[in-house]
């Protein structure tokens, strides 16, 4: 059996997470369970099972450090946040063509025909991709400014 071991660093970034870096995986990628249903069409936009998809995850996200009494909830669900982002940027580039059913988007207006197909391509590729990892980013953000004040919240419950 093979074992890694536990590095300096990876213990350092543990205790200043609260989150090992598996767990902060496992998180993200249920967060990211709905990408690739949405771009498939399997999930519509809208639907109760959209909304379940997008919320229930990061209902979960709140829990899980909750319970944990993770040290700092801001720190570790933005990180968590990060890492759906990086998730939601590579599935949406990997389901480019099916996402848009082989009719990707193209500028349009006085732009249309100013680049090349091509260039095109790798502009809307560029920005979805950091339009996604922005918007993981500020997922984790919003989720993490709510569960650290539930946090102190719970712990001033807890001293009274």
């Amino acid at each position: 059996m093979i074992r890694a071991k536990n590095t300096v660093e990876g213990t350092a970034l543990r205790r200043r997470l609260g989150l090992s870096v598996p767990t902060i995986i496992l998180l993200a990628a249920i967060a990211a369970l709905r990408v690739p249903l949405h771009d498939l069409g399997i999930v519509s936009e809208g639907s109760v099972v959209n909304s379940l998809l997008v919320f229930v995850p990061l209902a979960l996200w709140l829990v899980v450090v909750l319970l944990l009494r993770v040290p700092n909830p801001f720190l570790a669900l933005t990180a968590v946040g990060v890492a759906y982002g990086v998730m939601l940027a590579l599935i949406h580039q990997l389901l480019w063509v099916a996402a848009y059913d082989g009719s990707p988007p193209s500028l349009g207006g006085n732009l249309e025909g100013a680049l090349a197909p091509g260039m095109e391509t790798v502009v809307f590729r560029t920005s979805a991709f950091f339009s996604s990892l922005m918007t993981g980013t500020v997922v984790g953000v919003v989720v993490g400014v709510v569960g650290w004040a539930m946090a102190r919240v719970i712990e001033h419950l807890r001293q009274t």
